[in-house]
């Protein structure tokens, strides 16, 4: 029992800070060599001897009947890489590993499922979670102890007192290990809700209710530090928001979109946004750039322009893109992962935001005359400091405001900051770039084709609309395999991962809107055939939800149903909204009873923390209002489409035809000699018409 105590006890001692040792990187090669993700052959050359996470590296844990230590991280981690240079770089601390473990090396992005089930047992363990996420677990894979950063110190003495345990007293460990397994396992279990589906106007009101007692209705977000864009969330409530005319929480979102994009955390001199801010006002991010955030945020701000016509979100839209075609496009048409926080000073040290962090010496030799103005506009002063006399720079007041007090017009100001971020960017593009993780993920480029062709939806651009298709025919050609199933991964023209629940989340979505923008009926049916997929090996019919893997995929300690929001919504919360509309597009009773138990199911759950629950939210007002089907037939039907996408109206699908067509909601309804719009609600349709605005009117009652 000493032991148990003394082993329980390190897992809440470890908080302080280590030493730093010198790297010894390229000395060593270890079996991360043979890896395609970037994150694992930034480790390659490390000292330990890591292994991928395989069926090989399990069976040798098994084998030579040792612990299994799991370190999870991402590319773009700035405390995944102070650990690595503190301890997975030093040959001490890889003695200890090497001598009593089998070390494995997890990238998070291409196995979330690994990820997710070590993130539950250190958020079990610890109260806390995040990465890097290290984990010490028996050879069977049931995890026995975890924690996030620790420092060297603190990490050698844990290592040795588990190792020590493990030998003279395993049995301890394995009876924790079969606690915490049960714990694990009914972490993420769904029951059905047997009760009624019913889904209420009140009951949202209710939940809203309880979450704004969190806003920060001065800075915008929510009220603590650091702060996440969270844009599913921002989503929600702009829609409604506006759908019930409530003037405060409009007030609200819109404060919170204009501080996202005044402060640090978006990049102000070459577009894009940063995953967080450490502090209360946006201004200094944590400064990776991950393409899951600015796809959602493009969605977000183009639809905050359709109904406000603000300038600022229109310019947040393009810049991002901007940055995404520059930065985070290849050649074929997908998108990369993400950008690192760190990035090499002068010295050729890493440190974080050394790329896009500003000195005022160097900006008044570089500004000259303008200095003055700039540093108004983007706080070179106080408010705009960070640390080490570095500037990130941010905004304060508004271009009417910086006008007024600098005399200015409102093209002269225009004109200056389009010359300032010319002059910046060049002088930026000298300095060392942020590693890049150059691996293709099918979820995240679904929410980046997404933000594409909601910005087309919105603006109208072109450019736009190829980038969306260009994406979209990447991943029917490279990701959609025969077996009409999705694989997760591509990198170096190959994929090694099956796809999970996320990937074909997120990309029947994709797909839903890409139909609705090109009435290109092959990525409707694509969308079908990829839900018909996702029943046959995701879903469970005893809970009437959907696992996060394959049941092609190797057995894991436990097999996830993921159904709460997160920065990225849930599979699950995706693919409810995904099957209420293919139900009815394809007039499918079973794709409509599913997505009312999915909603009916996590019902209970979403009051007491509705932040969680913001996509299942959004789909319970498809319920609580009324829902249209648009139909609009003939030749001038893009055309027509295109005009009543210049209207906010969420709260309907679109269906269309140049020629005659047999989809239920467009059977029989094609005329040579008009384009008409039918305007329907659970496919009772008022009397068609060939006029947008009169569509509009009728969607407007």
């Amino acid at each position: 029992m000493k032991h148990l105590q003394l082993f329980l006890f390190i897992i809440l001692i470890i908080s302080c800070k280590g030493q730093n040792t010198k790297s010894m990187e390229h000395k060593y090669t270890n079996d991360l060599i043979h890896e395609t993700s970037p994150y694992l052959l930034q480790h390659a050359h490390n000292p330990v001897n890591w292994n991928a996470w395989n069926e090989n590296t399990l069976a040798k844990a098994k084998a030579e009947n040792k612990l299994l230590l799991i370190s999870v991280g991402y590319a773009a981690c700035h405390w995944c890489h102070v650990m690595e240079h503190e301890s997975f770089e030093d040959s001490l601390v890889a003695q200890v590993m090497n001598k009593n473990f089998i070390n494995v090396k997890v990238d998070r992005e291409e196995r979330p499922d690994v990820d997710q089930v070590y993130m539950n047992a250190v958020q079990l363990m610890t109260g806390r979670g995040g990465w890097p996420l290290n984990a010490i677990a028996l050879p069977d894979g049931r995890p026995i102890w975890g924690e996030t950063y620790v420092p060297k110190k603190q990490w050698m003495s844990a290592l040795e007192q588990i190792s020590k345990l493990y030998v003279e007293k395993p049995e301890k460990l394995y009876e924790y290990a079969d606690k915490l397994e049960q714990g694990l396992k009914t972490l993420d279990i769904v029951t059905l809700n047997t009760d009624e589906p019913v889904f209420e106007n009140d009951y949202i009101t209710n939940a809203i209710k309880t979450w704004s007692e969190q806003f920060d209705n001065s800075q915008g977000g929510m009220n603590r530090a650091p702060k996440f864009m969270m844009p599913n969330n921002y989503h929600f409530l702009l829609r409604y928001a506006y759908q019930t005319e409530d003037k405060k929480l409009q007030d609200y979102v819109n404060l919170t979109l204009k501080k996202m994009a005044y402060g640090g955390v978006f990049d102000q001199i070459g577009g894009g946004f940063s995953r967080y801010s450490v502090d209360a006002k946006w201004h200094v991010p944590h400064f990776e750039k991950m393409l899951y955030d600015n796809g959602q945020l493009v969605s977000l701000y183009s639809d905050a322009y359709l109904i406000t016509k603000n300038e600022l979100y229109k310019d947040i839209v393009t810049e991002t893109l901007d940055y995404i075609k520059q930065e985070m496009t290849t050649e074929n048409g997908a998108f990369y992962s993400s950008l690192d926080a760190d990035s090499n000073t002068p010295e050729g040290e890493l440190e974080e935001g050394a790329f896009y962090v500003w000195q005022k010496d160097s900006l008044k030799t570089i500004l000259k005359n303008d200095y003055e103005l700039f540093s108004d506009y983007y706080n070179v002063n106080s408010y705009g400091l960070w640390e080490h006399y570095n500037y990130v720079l941010i905004r304060k007041d508004d271009d009417e405001k910086i006008i007024k007090k600098h005399n200015l017009t409102k093209e002269l100001l225009a004109e200056k900051k389009k010359h300032w971020k010319q002059i910046l960017t060049t002088i930026r593009d000298k300095r060392s770039k942020p590693r890049l993780d150059d691996k293709t993920l099918t979820s995240w480029n679904a929410l980046m084709l997404k933000g594409y062709i909601d910005a087309y939806r919105v603006f109208g651009d072109a450019s736009y609309l190829a980038s969306a298709e260009k994406n979209a025919d990447f991943i029917i050609n490279n990701q959609l395999r025969e077996d009409g199933g999705l694989d997760h991964n591509y990198k170096n023209g190959k994929s090694n991962i099956n796809g999970y629940l996320e990937d074909y989340a997120t990309t029947i979505d994709a797909f839903l809107a890409l139909y609705e923008n090109t009435l290109n009926e092959t990525w409707l049916t694509t969308a079908r055939d990829l839900a018909n997929y996702t029943f046959d090996h995701f879903f469970n019919n005893e809970s009437i939800m959907f696992y996060f893997t394959s049941d092609e995929d190797a057995s894991l300690v436990s097999r996830s149903i993921e159904y709460r929001d997160n920065v990225i919504p849930a599979s699950n919360s995706i693919m409810a909204k995904n099957l209420f509309k293919l139900s009815h597009y394809f007039d499918n009773t079973h794709y409509s009873k599913t997505a009312i138990s999915m909603l009916n199911n996590v019902k209970p759950e979403m009051q007491a923390y509705p932040s969680g629950y913001s996509n299942w939210l959004d789909l319970m007002l498809n319920y609580t209002n009324p829902y249209y089907e648009v139909a609009i037939v003939g030749k001038d039907a893009k055309k027509k489409i295109a005009e009543l996408n210049e209207t906010y109206i969420p709260n309907k699908l679109i269906a269309g035809s140049t020629s005659d067509n047999n989809l239920p909601l467009l059977e029989n309804r094609y005329s040579p000699n008009n384009t008409l719009i039918y305007v329907c609600v659970n496919k009772a349709c008022k009397l068609p018409v060939s006029e947008v605005d009169k569509a509009v009117t009728l969607l407007k009652e």
